[in-house]
């Protein structure tokens, strides 16, 4: 599945102006803050997926514009905490080695249904035109694969089908192409527009195996709210065996190493280099984050709220209430103020220049796949800028280490290079 690039650099540390108990803050009650919001965050991505579930079956249950409508923004509203976890992979093996399952991208989507004539995919791949919804076995070489029966336990097996990344079964973006279908505008306005009677029963079905569409999304909603049941509770409270008892077994140190290496490697290496830079420079939707549901905007400005979560002890739940705690900004407020405000101003920047996305979308309905597009100067400036303040802050996160004397950023377990 798509990962990030083994030289993934570091980076990010948003201020929230707020900070309670800088001189309070210990090392050890900052890593255990971390472990609560990471909870709290995983809490309520699988919330959400659990009522996606529920969308999606009111949806199979009774196809309409309206039904299909409800579950695409039952399935935005689930994006925003699930961003926001994704701070958490790069520092903890068991995050990043889980994550693929539930957010690989880009995909084939020509694995799992019907394509247009013009689909483009990855060569050589025997799996990208597979249709697993308009098949009941797959030829893969000499071996036939039966997949007449859609379960979750079939879709996790396909993921990586002969051995392509790119065959991806599962996940939100599995999901989010049965609900918006292909995208096929390119870098003009418009979304994927798939009919609510791709879902529908008897003569009404359109484009043929209705019954097998539906048993695939009900199945991937299934495997999405149990794969999110489990991580949620690895970071429980009071659970001998889970990661995060083993997590506040190891260094203080080690695990600020992991909080540093995780907002550093999603705010350069993947955000702004695979997510943005990647698909800038080929201008390509291929490489477009959540290119079905152009909702890419919001996908990138949550993964940068989840680096200001970690740096500020700061999450507001899907509740609207907000959970607070020592964080690393008061550890580098109590020993270097000056330091402090210097990254202040540069994290500011940065959300700042990612929000000037999201409001592309919303004000001026210019969506990321719009901006990246080779004749559009001003997106692609609008692309660059926040690029670029996401480099500055490399700068601000190395301070952070320096300050609060963590000098090593690659955590024992990170399966990558600082």
């Amino acid at each position: 599945m798509k990962r990030s690039s083994l030289a993934i650099a570091c980076s990010a540390l948003i201020f929230a102006g707020i900070s309670s108990q800088a001189s309070a803050s210990t090392a050890p009650q900052v890593v255990e803050h971390y472990a609560d919001l990471a909870h709290a965050v995983f809490t309520d991505a699988h919330s959400t997926a659990v009522t996606l579930e529920k969308a999606i079956d009111a949806l199979n249950q009774n196809p309409s514009a309206k039904t299909l409508q409800a579950a695409k923004e039952a399935w935005l509203a689930a994006r925003v905490p699930y961003q926001q976890t994704e701070v958490f992979r790069f520092g903890n093996g068991i995050v990043d080695d889980w994550e693929g399952q539930l957010n690989a991208w880009p995909l084939d989507e020509g694995l799992i249904d019907y394509v247009a004539d013009d689909y483009q995919y990855e060569l050589g791949n025997p799996g990208a035109v597979a249709n697993i919804v308009g098949s009941t076995s797959l030829k893969m070489g000499s071996e036939t694969l039966d997949v007449s029966k859609i379960t979750p336990e079939l879709l996790a097996s396909l993921n990586e089908l002969a051995g392509s990344e790119a065959n991806v079964a599962t996940g939100y973006h599995a999901i989010e192409f049965l609900l918006w279908g292909q995208d096929l505008n390119g870098t003009k306005a418009g979304a994927g527009d798939r009919s609510y009677a791709d879902f529908a029963y008897g003569d009404a079905c359109t484009n043929g195996n209705c019954d097998r569409r539906r048993d695939y999304l009900k199945a991937a909603a299934e495997l999405l709210v149990s794969d999110l049941d489990w991580m949620e509770n690895q970071w429980a409270e009071g659970q001998k065996s889970n990661y995060r008892a083993t997590l506040l077994s190891e260094s203080s140190d080690n695990g600020l190493r992991k909080m540093l290496f995780g907002m550093g490697s999603l705010s350069l290496g993947e955000l702004a280099g695979e997510r943005m830079k990647v698909a800038l420079e080929a201008n390509s939707t291929e490489d477009e984050h959540d290119c079905f549901s152009d909702n890419t905007h919001n996908s990138h400005y949550y993964n940068e709220l989840g680096i200001y979560n970690v740096f500020t002890g700061t999450y507001k739940k899907v509740d609207g209430s907000t959970l607070t705690g020592p964080s690393l900004y008061d550890m580098v407020k109590a020993s270097d103020p000056k330091s402090a405000s210097a990254i202040k101003a540069d994290f500011d920047n940065a959300k700042k220049e990612v929000y000037q996305l999201v409001e592309s979308a919303e004000k001026q309905n210019v969506y990321f796949d719009q901006l990246i597009a080779s004749d559009n100067a001003a997106g692609n400036k609008l692309v660059n800028n926040a690029i670029s303040a996401l480099v500055q802050q490399t700068k601000g996160i190395e301070q952070v280490a320096s300050a609060i004397g963590i000098s090593n950023l690659n955590p024992d377990t990170a399966d990558h290079q600082f």
